[in-house]
């Protein structure tokens, strides 16, 4: 369990996510494992190093592509459209049900397009990447077919994979503990059963946001075209000796 506990925290989950987040440390018995515990607790998660990554994703700055403009217009287009074809609709019913889903996206959209409401989700732990790291994740996952951007898609992938791993892991732990246990209590106190299942949920996942960006992918028509200069830059990757194919600056 202390393993467990020590690659839970490597990877980024959060205290404020966990179901018993103020018996981490005070479950573990000898001094060692605490030290342990409190150590990854204090460095910085695979998450943290994303995040910060995810943010100099080239593209987004706003005196050069400015990807979360060009996005933001293509959604508000993309809407519009769906809008437009909402009204040759005929059936009652289904212009209601059509004008209810539009509104469903684009209250969506609005919830990343809004800089502000994207932060008011950080703080209410909806949401674990930073406007400018979502900005750069969704960025990569639209232009995911350029060169410059194949190992970061790859990357974001694999790091969904060690999600999906990780809730497997944790259902088939909690499979075994049932079978075993039944409503026993568990070690460290804990409800056993019951607590384990609670851990089989979205907010355990420490790279969720990865996974919602799907949501907000639009159709390939929509995606705002690359400048020459962003082409460019796009299509080139960087020839250090050490063989890293990325820029240094991503």
């Amino acid at each position: 369990m202390l393993q467990f506990r020590i690659i839970e925290n490597k990877l980024g989950q959060k205290m404020e996510s966990r179901v018993n987040q103020h018996n981490i440390i005070e479950s573990f018995q000898d001094e060692d494992s605490k030290q342990q515990i409190a150590k990854s607790l204090s460095e910085p998660s695979l998450c943290d190093l994303l995040i910060r990554w995810l943010e100099r994703t080239p593209g987004l700055e706003q005196e050069g592509f400015n990807f979360p403009r060009r996005y933001a217009q293509a959604v508000h287009a993309f809407l519009a459209d769906e809008l437009a074809e909402m009204e040759d609709e005929q059936d009652p019913e289904k212009r209601k049900g059509i004008l209810a889903e539009i509104k469903k996206q684009k209250d969506t959209f609005e919830s990343l397009l809004n800089e502000e409401r994207h932060n008011e989700r950080m703080q209410k732990n909806e949401r674990r990447l930073s406007y400018g790291a979502f900005m750069g994740a969704l960025m990569v996952s639209c232009y995911s077919e350029t060169p410059r951007f194949h190992l970061p898609h790859q990357l974001l992938t694999i790091l969904m994979d060690i999600d999906s791993l990780m809730t497997k892991w944790r259902y088939n732990h909690v499979m075994l503990a049932q079978r075993m246990l039944g409503s026993k209590t568990g070690t460290g106190g804990s409800s056993g059963y019951m607590y384990l299942r609670s851990t089989v949920s979205d907010r355990y996942k420490v790279f969720l946001d990865i996974f919602n960006t799907s949501s907000f992918i639009i159709p390939r028509q929509y995606i705002p075209p690359l400048t020459s200069a962003m082409r460019h830059t796009l299509h080139s990757v960087s020839e250090d000796t050490n063989g890293d194919l990325l820029d240094r600056r991503y």
